[in-house]
């Protein structure tokens, strides 16, 4: 990997491997804010540090190979922004530094040994505070549509995310849980979100991933389409058309990876770097979606949502 001597005399600068889960985007927000990041620390794009992205276009399949060509490279260290690409990271390069963007479960994935103390080559932030975040969301779900009887679960493959929270979460809310077939790849969505309407659904609880994430004009202009309010775990799904998100600041998160890879890229070891869980979650709305889908949004919620679209 890159060492401090290597950055600091410039002799080549750092080479930091994303693996993107949708089409090449110049203009990427995400990345726009892991290379502001970078700059909050000292590290400009070109001169000190090389992002070399590869791009899954919508295939969960192609990350593999997208992160073992990353390891070949070699690359100093790679940035993950999801379970799949740290599992398929971690699989291509076991001495490469990883850092996660939005972890879910690290432990239990086996990532890390605690979130004190990760204990090998992986290290960075998670999104996920805990299985309580299940019962936050259906719950503002619920509030939202107070004769809610029926949820349908649009989630990754390979997202690692526990289902057995979502049960118990929904049986506490006395709410009937309907899954369906997790998303491989873009392709899947619109066969996903068929299956649930004809089960009966009356809404969807879109847990994500990134292939998800990069579809969500798609997710928004489907639901709409379907007539199924959804919430969703980032504000990004509700600036494109979603109805409803609770979670975390996904640009404060990429900027804020930035510096473990300034860390590790100074000679910090992953195994000793913390790993950090969200420091804000913010609630938005788009009024819009609501108005379309004629649901009335009770002031109770509204005067606690952080943005409002539409």
């Amino acid at each position: 990997m890159g060492s401090p001597a290597v950055v600091g005399d410039r002799r080549r600068p750092a080479r930091v491997g994303i693996v993107a889960a949708g089409a090449p985007e110049p203009a990427n927000p995400n990345i726009r804010a892991f290379v502001d990041g970078l700059r909050d620390h000292g590290l400009e794009e070109g001169r000190d540090v090389v992002l070399e992205v590869r791009w899954a276009r919508g295939a969960a399949t192609a990350i593999p190979a997208l992160a073992a060509e990353l390891a070949a490279v070699p690359v100093d260290v790679i940035l993950a922004g999801n379970n799949n690409v740290t599992a398929a990271a971690r699989s291509a390069s076991a001495t490469t530094p990883i850092v996660m963007v939005l972890g879910v479960e690290p432990v239990a994935a086996g990532f890390i040994q605690s979130y004190a103390r990760p204990g090998g080559s992986i290290t960075g932030l998670t999104n996920f505070p805990g299985t309580a975040m299940d019962g936050k969301m259906l719950a503002l779900l619920k509030e939202l549509l107070p004769r809610l009887a029926t949820v349908g679960v649009l989630a990754q493959a390979g997202v690692g995310t526990d289902g057995s929270s979502i049960d118990d979460a929904a049986r506490e809310l006395r709410l009937r849980v309907v899954r369906a077939a997790p998303v491989a790849g873009a392709g899947d969505l619109a066969g996903a979100l068929t299956m649930l309407k004809q089960a009966g659904v009356q809404a969807l609880y879109v847990v994500g991933g990134a292939l998800i994430y990069a579809q969500r004009q798609q997710v928004a202009e489907m639901s709409l389409q379907h007539r199924l309010p959804g919430i969703h775990f980032s504000a990004d799904y509700v600036r494109a058309g979603g109805l409803l998100s609770y979670g975390p600041d996904l640009r404060a998160q990429y900027r804020r990876a930035a510096w473990y890879v300034s860390r590790i890229l100074a000679g910090a070891r992953p195994a000793e770097l913390p790993v950090e869980q969200p420091a804000r979650f913010e609630l938005a709305l788009n009024l819009g979606t609501a108005r379309a889908l004629g649901i009335v949004v009770p002031n109770s919620l509204l005067v606690r949502v952080d943005e409002v679209i539409g």
